[in-house]
């Protein structure tokens, strides 16, 4: 997925409120970004690390600035990391209707935010001749040894209940997967059920149940984000 135009260099200068971002641009200029991440960010939002905006052209929002990339000292060394929650369902959407997403490569059908569940959408629905699949899209950006990505790298509530929900429709004989998008390299990926033992009971659950699990890492740079491999998925 290219970038729809040049992302602008910064230095981030900080990040607060959970959705906020200040950013020192070239010229010493100072914008507030919006940062579409809920997360804690470990290891992400230090003072001072290169970070890439993309300019909105839409005049009605507040924020003119998104904050997509930064790049990270990391366990392994630096890299650029994709830390904008809502582009891997785009990534994945790119993926399926390209024939790169090995586990739906059965799949005819695909619709985005089907309801289901207890007042909850899923992420896609996709289709093939036994029936649907329900495809739920997790965003990764963790690392905190060479090599491995996790998640959360918080409490995820919402994610728990979205494992449970899954784990209900393949109790009622569907079928029923979540992907996780890991915007950096990797090789292999974890649940970090140090930093939210709920959400690695919920994932249990749902493995359990027979709910399918997937993980692809990304290729990063300034111009573009593309799901590249699967790895496997450990502990």
């Amino acid at each position: 997925m290219r970038f729809p135009g040049p992302l602008t260099e910064g230095r981030l200068v900080r990040r607060y409120k959970r959705f906020l971002a200040d950013v020192e641009l070239p010229d010493g200029t100072l914008v507030t970004a919006h940062c579409a991440n809920p997360g804690a960010m470990l290891g992400l939002v230090a003072p001072g690390r290169p970070v890439l905006l993309s300019a909105s052209t839409n005049p009605a929002r507040k924020l003119a600035w998104s904050w997509e990339l930064v790049e990270a000292d990391l366990p392994g060394g630096p890299q650029w990391v994709g830390i904008n929650t809502a582009r891997p369902n785009a990534l994945v959407a790119e993926a399926f209707h390209e024939g790169r997403l090995s586990p739906l490569a059965g799949a005819t059908s695909w619709r985005a935010e089907v309801a289901y569940g207890r007042a909850s959408r899923v992420d896609f629905l996709a289709g093939d001749t036994n029936g649907p699949i329900h495809v739920e899209v997790k965003n990764c950006h963790l690392t905190r040894e060479p090599g491995l990505a996790e998640f959360p790298d918080c409490v995820a509530a919402r994610s728990a209940r979205h494992m449970d929900e899954l784990a209900e429709v393949v109790r009622l004989g569907g079928r029923a997967m979540v992907i996780w998008v890991v915007q950096m390299r990797a090789e292999r990926f974890a649940v970090a059920g140090d930093l939210d033992p709920g959400f690695a009971a919920a994932f249990q659950r749902a493995r359990a149940a027979g709910v399918g699990a997937h993980a692809f890492t990304c290729r990063v740079d300034p111009t573009e984000v593309t799901i590249g491999e699967e790895i496997p998925i450990v502990g």
